[in-house]
């Protein structure tokens, strides 16, 4: 089958997060209406069809292109990984994962438990040959469209192998998300310069300088925390907690910064009459920090590629989920992760 034909497989779990199967089901509408001009998607869409079916017969875009499989189990947000594992078997989010299995789909969504879906993955798809940890990778804004950021969260500390693993697979998530950019890894550090740091960052900046010869990535070192947004780098590797201390430092400032700005603009008339002169301006603002469109982190190191987002989130912010998980699909994300982890296992056994 040629590539041009292939139809790329997305697995949903419809019935994890707040206000689904609603939002679930409408995001991918959204979806489906931004990419209307292409016919390669294809969904499995998970969940009670008691609840499913009539919601999908209002739809505008979500037509022929889905199969829906009728699982009347949910995960409760409120069970622990292990009571979940117990519970869970037959619900929408075990079969979602499963279908990668079952039904050789590409790739699963699920704005369910975080925890849960963990396990639950790593129970079902298994981790791939080498990595002894995975990693939780997400999208941040950058000065030049989109960096990736990973740990962030799954791993409070790290070894150097792992952080050279992170740096592998993140560098194919990269390459598929983006496939015309040069993939561009860092260390996050509390200072570029080359002595800086743990021993655990040293031996694995020492080890990604050699490694960057095998041509997966060029490694341009370490950046600090400033720098994260900027484009030094779009590759940023850390340990989970490190990583996940940023993310949620970036998302409180971002809070603070939109909600004061619209506070101030609305306080006077003056400075009301000053938002018609640079609404454009402001709309680029906001919607470059709009974290809707930076919605969905991914679980790297598994058999097959597992996409979390945020259960909070509206229709609209997990729409770019589903996008996030066409574009895995349609960028073969575990070949090329498995490829450059091969590098990695060459370097050992030359050294």
């Amino acid at each position: 089958m040629n590539i041009s034909d292939k139809k790329f497989t997305i697995s949903i779990d419809l019935m994890g997060g707040d206000n689904s199967p609603d939002k679930t089901l409408e995001g991918v509408d959204l979806f489906i209406k931004r990419n209307k001009d292409k016919k390669d998607y294809f969904f499995y869409l998970f969940g009670n069809s008691d609840l499913v079916i009539d919601k999908i017969k209002k739809l505008k875009y979500l037509k022929s292109n889905y199969k829906l499989v009728d699982t009347k189990v949910v995960v409760s947000n409120d069970l622990s990984p292990m009571a979940a594992l117990k519970k869970g078997k037959g619900s929408s989010m075990w079969e979602s994962i499963q279908s990668q299995i079952s039904k050789n789909t590409d790739v699963t969504l699920s704005a369910g438990n975080t925890g849960v879906l963990f396990v639950m993955s790593k129970m079902i798809l298994k981790m791939l040959e080498g990595i002894d940890r995975p990693a939780l990778a997400g999208l941040w804004p950058s000065d030049k469209g989109m960096n990736l950021v990973l740990d962030l969260g799954a791993n409070v500390e790290c070894s150097e192998k792992n952080l050279i693993d992170f740096s592998e697979m993140g560098s194919a998530l990269y390459r598929s998300l983006f496939p015309n950019e040069e993939v561009k890894v860092s260390l996050l550090n509390i200072g570029s310069e080359e002595l800086k740091g743990t021993e655990v960052l040293k031996n694995a900046y020492s080890k990604l300088k050699t490694l960057e010869n095998m041509g997966d990535f060029k490694f341009v070192g370490y950046v600090e925390g400033n720098q994260i947004t900027s484009n030094i780098s779009n590759v940023i590797v850390t340990d989970g907690f490190t990583g996940n201390v940023a993310l949620k430092t970036a998302e409180g400032v971002a809070n603070f910064l939109t909600k004061n700005l619209k506070k101030y603009l609305t306080e006077n008339l003056f400075s009301k009459l000053s938002i018609l002169f640079s609404y454009f301006s402001l709309k680029k603002f906001r919607d470059k920090l709009d974290p809707r469109k930076y919605n969905g982190a991914i679980f790297l190191g598994l058999k097959g590629p597992v996409v979390k987002s945020h259960g909070a989130t509206d229709s609209l912010g997990f729409s770019y989920s589903v996008e996030l998980c066409y574009k895995i699909a349609k960028g073969n994300l575990n070949q090329k992760i498995k490829k450059n982890l091969e590098n990695v296992k060459n370097l050992n056994e030359k050294g």
